[in-house]
């Protein structure tokens, strides 16, 4: 009996060894192939207005480029708060007409885009505006996308599917984090299953964007820790991908040194104008460098907590990113260890040390971080019976899509979704007898 059970353990280790195998070889081959299109294909940037005047930089841009009647994109909270306003006054002063489209939800959804772009036609628009955080961001982008190619947006899922250009197209991120405005993809989620569906394309790059630290300033701390661990994730996976190059490694190590010096001391005072306009700059460094050398598995698996559990996705980057770094830390531990010398972080005394021990001394920077700005690491209603699929949608993404330094079988995916729900369970555990 016991030569049977080992013979039948054998043939599953066997049979998951070869299936890494071959999604190993599919997924360096799509790598090496998204490493050529990144060199071939131009990747735009829009022109960037910083400080607390450039919002009505942006505008007079709007302007001077033959705007007429803005599409103002949004959601409902920040449309309550007046956050808009500093920028439809402006407008109005200029005899510049708008519409103002308020309805979009985080991780918006097919049935949400389509409803703006068909406002946005109804109403002759000739510009987009985003002002919001990045589903507001990805979703403009869609609606410029389709009503410039005059199709729907499912039609642009999927790689440079867009004919034509957008809609002129302006961002006003009201977060640090996604740096949305900087990058080539949107994502959209599906009605039914929440599952994300991409678009990337060159073409949804915004003309410009206006990084406003006053409009920053009303984010709760709770968001600017989410949105903020969002940018040091972008930054760090990266760093940390085989695509990554000099470019990336500058806007890179930038965004790294920007979260870990301003996100604290903006999550501490919001209204610090100096780490608010910081952080603005670090999520769109971030985007710059992501844009190029792409994401990993952080993002894969985050993904599915959104999907699956409703976690913001800032917030489930930072229960996952320390689990991927620990995975990561052996092929990156060089690469790391360079990251913490460029950017100021170790320790007195370490600068000899191997580079094992500085890599080591950056992830529990990291994990500081985490704790400093109060990251729940934990996810309430994780099931086990999810975690099939969810390590399968999310070993899919990073093959299709990411060049990443070591990559798992859905075998290893799975073992970190089991260790984020034993940790939640435990914390749950703990708060109940307390």
């Amino acid at each position: 009996m016991a030569s049977q059970n080992r013979s039948s353990i054998s043939k599953i280790m066997n049979n998951d060894t070869l299936q890494h195998a071959r999604y190993l070889a599919v997924a360096k081959t799509r790598a090496k192939v998204l490493k050529a299109f990144s060199m071939v294909i131009p990747m735009p940037r829009p022109l960037l207005f910083v400080g607390d005047k450039s919002c009505h930089e942006l505008c007079d841009m709007i302007i001077n480029e033959g705007g007429t009647k803005v599409f103002i994109v949004t959601d409902a909270v920040l449309n309550k708060l007046g956050v808009p306003a500093k920028v439809t006054d402006y407008l109005q002063a200029n005899n510049i007409e708008y519409v103002i489209y308020d309805g979009i939800t985080p991780d918006p959804t097919f049935k949400v885009v389509e409803d703006g772009l068909r406002q946005s036609k109804n109403a002759n628009c000739d510009a987009v505006l985003a002002i919001g955080g990045g589903s507001v961001i990805d979703a403009a982008k869609m609606i410029a996308m389709s009503q410039g190619n005059n199709c729907q947006p499912k039609q642009l899922i999927g790689l440079f599917k867009a004919r034509k250009p957008c809609m002129p197209l302006y961002c006003i991120p009201t977060t640090a984090g996604t740096g949305s405005e900087a990058t080539i993809g949107a994502v959209v989620s599906d009605d039914k299953t929440h599952q994300k569906a991409i678009s990337i394309d060159p073409k949804m790059v915004p003309l410009a964007a206006a990084i406003d630290p006053a409009i920053m300033q009303g984010m709760p701390p709770h968001i600017t820790a989410d949105t903020g661990i969002d940018v040091l994730t972008h930054a760090l996976e990266a760093w940390m991908s085989v695509n990554a190059g000099a470019e990336t490694d500058y806007y890179a190590a930038s965004a790294t040194k920007g979260v870990m010096e301003y996100l604290p001391i903006a999550y501490k005072d919001g209204t610090n104008i100096k780490a608010r306009e910081e952080m603005g700059i670090a999520a769109h460094y971030g985007g710059i460098a992501f844009n190029k050398a792409g994401l990993g598995y952080v993002h894969a698996i985050a993904h599915q907590l959104g999907a699956h559990y409703g976690i913001p996705h800032g917030r489930a980057n930072a229960i996952v990113l320390p689990y991927v770094l620990d995975l990561n830390r052996k092929a990156s531990e060089k690469r790391l260890a360079i990251l913490a010398k460029k950017i100021g972080i170790v320790e007195s005394g370490k600068v000899g040390s191997s580079d094992g021990d500085i890599a080591d001394n950056l992830i529990a920077k990291v994990r500081e971080l985490l704790a400093t700005v109060n990251i729940d690491p934990t996810v309430k209603g994780m099931q086990t019976s999810d975690f099939d699929s969810m390590a399968k949608a999310a070993a899919k993404e990073v093959s299709d899509t990411y060049a990443v330094p070591t990559y798992m079988p859905a075998s290893g995916i799975k073992q970190i979704l089991t260790r984020i729900k034993q940790a939640s369970d435990k914390k749950e555990a703990e708060q109940a007898t307390a």
